[in-house]
């Protein structure tokens, strides 16, 4: 099995300080929603661009969120655990206007397939080892 290499936190990082710097560009302002949200097809995503994956082949599978918190995967205030569900799913999208950083993922049920997006904010990333918590 190939292994690629997921971006690393300190560029995760950057990319949402780089987002937080700026104002939001018009496009972007609709879609920096408090969490996690379904991307409908009146969404507008022409304007991001992919960077890379955050997660690798081998932690794909991986279903386990972290919530130590107690919130959950649509609390606005879900920390970005890096390893775990979704975030072993996701990619990142940087907006070539204003630099807004965004995490994408589609979740897969039975018979449907839902798009995913949720805004890239520094203070939410964390790194927390694998188990149960």
């Amino acid at each position: 099995m190939t292994t690629s290499i997921p971006l690393p936190e300190p560029e995760l990082r950057a990319f949402a300080a780089a987002a937080a710097e700026q104002q939001r560009c018009t496009d972007c302002a609709v879609l920096w929603r408090s969490g996690w949200e379904s991307l409908s097809g009146a969404d507008k995503t022409s304007h991001l661009q992919q960077v890379g994956a955050l997660g690798t082949p081998e932690t794909r599978e991986l279903l386990d969120e972290y919530h130590p918190q107690g919130t959950n995967q649509w609390s606005p205030d879900a920390p970005i655990a890096l390893g775990w569900h979704p975030y072993n799913r996701c990619t990142l999208w940087r907006c070539h206007h204003c630099n807004a950083a965004f995490l994408r993922y589609t979740e897969y049920g039975g018979y449907y397939q839902d798009d995913r997006i949720r805004p890239l904010l520094a203070h939410l990333i964390v790194t927390p080892e694998q188990g149960r918590v």
